[in-house]
Formats: C-alpha cells, structure tokens, sequence
C-alpha cells in the first residue's frame, strides 16, 4: 500500500497552514473556525427553518461524515484585523462548529453586502416573506427606492411591493402571518384588500382557526363579500326590469366576457358558505335566486328550515372551496 508523497504532503501543508494559506490552483483557503464571526446584518434570522436546532444536528452529522463539500465565502473584520465575518455559509458554519472542526474550507470576498446575501439566499429558497421583507424595510429606511431595491436582488418591482405589505399589517393579518397560518405572500395581500374594504368581516374570518386560508378560500371570501356589500337600490325606487333583476340577482355569474370570470362565478357556486343568520348556523343556498339584491336564501344547520335574508344580517364564517 502507497504512502504520501511528498507532493501530497505539501497540499496538506498549505492546508494546515492557517487562514490566509492556499490550496494549490486557486481552491478555498482552510480558514481557522475561531476567526470567523457571523454577520450581525445575516438576513436569515434565529426562526428560520434552516437555523432550527433539528436542521443543524442533521447538518453536523453530514459534516463529520463527508466533511464540508462547498465552501463558505467571507470578507475581512473591517474592526477587527486577522478575524472574518460570513459572507454566505452561516449553516455550513454552524454545523462545522457543532462537528467540532477547528478549520472550515472558504473564500475571502471583500466586494460584498447584504443585497449580495439576499440574492444567494433568494436563488436557494432559503429567505422566509419575513426575513425578505425586513431586508427591504432595512433597504428603505436607508432611503433606498424600490426600484433601485429590485434590481439590486434582481426581483420585480411588485415582488418588492407585495413584501412591504408585510412592514405595517393590521393586528388580525398580522397575527395569522406571524403564527404561520399562512405563509404565502399572495394570499396576504389578497386579505389586505379585503380587509381594507370591509375590516370587521375579514377578522371575524380569520378568528375561526379551523379556517384554512389558501389562495382559493381568500378568492371564495373576496367573492362574497363583494356580494353582500353591493349597495342597495334606495327606498321607494322603480323596481328593476326582469332582466336587470337578473343581472343583479346573481353577480357572480354576469356575462361570460373572461373565461376567467366564468371560472370564479363556478367557484363561487360550487363553494360551501357557512354563515351565522339570528345566531343560528346556516348555509348559503348559492343555487337559488333570491328576489332582490342584497338577499339570498339560507338553510339553517339545525332543522333544514330554508329562508330568504338580508345579506348584511348574515355573517360569514367559513368558506369551503367545492368540487366542479
């Protein structure tokens, strides 16, 4: 059996050298573990699913298997001289300082900055809404555009709106985001338009926590409540013509100009609507007309009794999306 030669001795010479030794043909350098500091500006934070205790365990026992495959990269301690902060590799880092390592493969990159560290994080799917809107937060505090912000992480312009959503949600938004019921930045700015319609409907919604809220139920809601709070035609009015009765009788359903409207109005009546009406649990009857504008036809829970309200006495408890 072959021994080292003196080659492959001098590699790991260089590797055991010290932080600013280099592996021959440009690798990484084997930078020491105790002169490297995290970044107190890393945009991933301590609830991060990448940070939990379970992720990092796994990610050691990896290491101490197979060791580090992909090098971390770090710039110089403008503070502190012969120390490093993380550019980019602070999981990599910690699994390396919970397998005990006293070295860790990695990159000195000066020309480096928070944008830099977002856009990795971005590309990896490793940001949380959370953690991206609070770099965008930090971004304009500093008097940044959202413009300039896009193109420094390379997103559009809306995706930098929908995450400033984020900065000032109202208690009851801000509540189911933060608990993580629900987690897709859409949908939150769906609720945000809907609440900033009608606040009182949307809370009393969302404070049912068997509600699931998914794109379609926030769509469902959306629907409805723009149903129930078409205005009314004023006392002593002409009554409509049978064909604008019609048209006003089931809005959801009006002229097929879109197909994509066509597709909501089916949604909306295939959908299970749970409502309180007199503290009585019912259902909206989507399938029978109702007479007027601002009524529909309800069925209580309790005895199957069927009747026809006004749709601001109605509250909306759930919505359940249907089968086509």
């Amino acid at each position: 059996m072959g021994g080292l030669g003196l080659e492959e001795m001098g590699d790991l010479s260089a590797l055991l050298a010290g932080p600013e030794a280099s592996v021959q043909g440009g690798g990484p350098l084997a930078l020491e573990m105790a002169l490297i500091d995290e970044d107190p500006h890393q945009p991933r934070t301590k609830d991060n699913p990448g940070f939990s205790e379970h992720s990092l365990e796994e990610l050691a026992a990896s290491i101490l298997l197979r060791g580090v495959k992909t090098p971390i990269s770090v710039r110089e301690n403008p503070e502190a001289e012969g120390r490093y902060i993380i550019n980019h590799g602070a999981r990599r880092f910690r699994g390396s300082q919970r397998a005990g390592l006293a070295t860790i493969p990695g990159f000195i990159d000066n020309d480096y900055n928070e944008a830099d560290q977002v856009v990795e994080n971005l590309q990896r799917n490793e940001l949380t809404a959370r953690e991206v809107a609070d770099f965008i937060g930090r971004e304009l505090a500093k008097g940044m555009k959202k413009g300039d912000i896009a193109r420094a992480i390379s997103k559009s312009p809306a995706f930098i709106s929908q995450h400033v959503t984020l900065l000032d949600l109202p208690e009851p938004l801000a509540q189911v985001f933060n608990t993580g019921r629900v987690r897709d930045v859409t949908v939150v700015n769906e609720l945000m338009t809907a609440y900033k319609k009608t606040p009182q409907d949307v809370t009393a919604w969302l404070g049912d926590a068997n509600q699931e809220i998914t794109r379609g139920s926030v769509k469902l809601l959306r629907e409805f409540l723009d149903v129930k709070n078409q205005p009314q035609p004023a006392p002593g009015a002409a009554p409509a013509s049978p064909a604008a009765a019609a048209k006003t009788a089931a809005p959801v359903a009006a002229t097929p100009a879109k197909p994509g409207k066509a597709a909501a109005a089916d949604a909306l009546r295939n959908a299970v609507v749970h409502v309180l009406h007199n503290n009585r649990p019912a259902r909206l009857m989507l399938e029978r007309r109702p007479a007027k504008q601002g009524v529909a036809w309800l069925k209580y829970n309790d005895d199957g009794q069927e009747i026809e309200a006004g749709l601001k006495s109605v509250t909306l408890v759930a919505l359940l999306e249907g089968q086509a």
